[in-house]
């Protein structure tokens, strides 16, 4: 009797196995470089040949064949990645062919400055909500009105500041209107630990921790404590010094086509705080 994964694993390998046969069948010889057939019509399949696939990416005709078999082998990352640049795939094929291969999938970091003005409309429409976008080191990039005037305006701080961590363990006015600081607070450094976890040798997370460690004896204490945690739904609650308690309820989502990136959305619990927000955003 088989059990759960290895039926999942077997389905795996017979896509795998698909996405190959596939991938071969649409090329042509000249496609990759190889001479074309002195008599065309010799081939009995379209594409490439199996061994030309061996050949052009370095691995054996038997093995690269059981492959195409959805036989229960493995495969290198470096053999993949070799099948990938013999296939011509894209890298959203590449990171298909990672993935069917077992392989931890990567995608490029965003270039922010291509996609500012795109992430600043995104904030923008989600207005009244409470909305603000961030990079890898939970660095602002974008935020909308309502945040500015619910929570507090990034724009004040320096630019080498103007991150998550800096506004929640250093920003006097922002600690004072939440009702319940530490429980979020600390939420926010679990994701931030994990987030450093992944990358810690990069320089930007090095002199973030650097500095605030420097600046607020609560992150230096409670980073000591190696904290990780993941993102759960919550409502914190805020207390404003115009429209009085607010609940707002959290939600964090990727941008599919930039997942590196985080928005935040900060919803008005009630129909009550929607008004009273929406009250403060039409004042001058």
């Amino acid at each position: 009797m088989t059990n759960g994964h290895e039926t999942s694993q077997s389905a795996r390998r017979t896509e795998l196995a698909a996405f190959l046969r596939t991938q071969r069948a649409r090329l042509r010889p000249a496609d990759v470089g190889l001479p074309e057939d002195l008599e065309p019509g010799l081939r009995r399949t379209p594409g490439l040949r199996r061994e030309e696939v061996a050949q052009l990416s370095g691995v054996g005709v038997t093995w690269y064949t059981w492959l195409e078999q959805g036989r229960n082998i493995s495969a290198s990352e470096q053999v993949i990645d070799a099948l990938a640049r013999a296939l011509l795939l894209d890298p959203d094929q590449r990171r298909h062919l990672r993935s069917l291969a077992g392989l931890v999938t990567t995608s490029g970091e965003t270039h922010v400055d291509d996609v500012l003005p795109r992430l600043q409309r995104l904030v923008d429409a989600a207005a009244p909500n409470i909305a603000s976008i961030y990079d890898v080191h939970l660095d602002f990039l974008v935020w909308n009105t309502p945040y500015t005037r619910i929570r507090h305006d990034p724009a004040r701080l320096p630019d080498d500041r103007r991150n998550l961590l800096w506004m929640m363990f250093t920003d006097v006015e922002n600690r004072a209107r939440m009702v319940h600081w530490e429980s979020a607070a600390r939420a926010v450094l679990g994701q931030f630990r994990t987030a450093v976890g992944r990358r810690p040798d990069d320089p930007r997370f090095v002199m973030l921790v650097a500095e605030l460690a420097n600046a607020s004896p609560k992150f230096r204490e409670w980073w000591a404590e190696y904290p990780i945690r993941d993102f759960r739904p919550a409502t914190i609650k805020i207390d404003h010094p115009q429209i009085g308690r607010l609940d707002l309820e959290m939600f964090q989502l990727h941008p599919v086509e930039h997942p590196d990136l985080l928005m935040v959305l900060q919803v008005p619990a009630s129909q009550d705080d929607l008004q009273r927000v929406t009250s403060l955003l039409g004042r001058p």
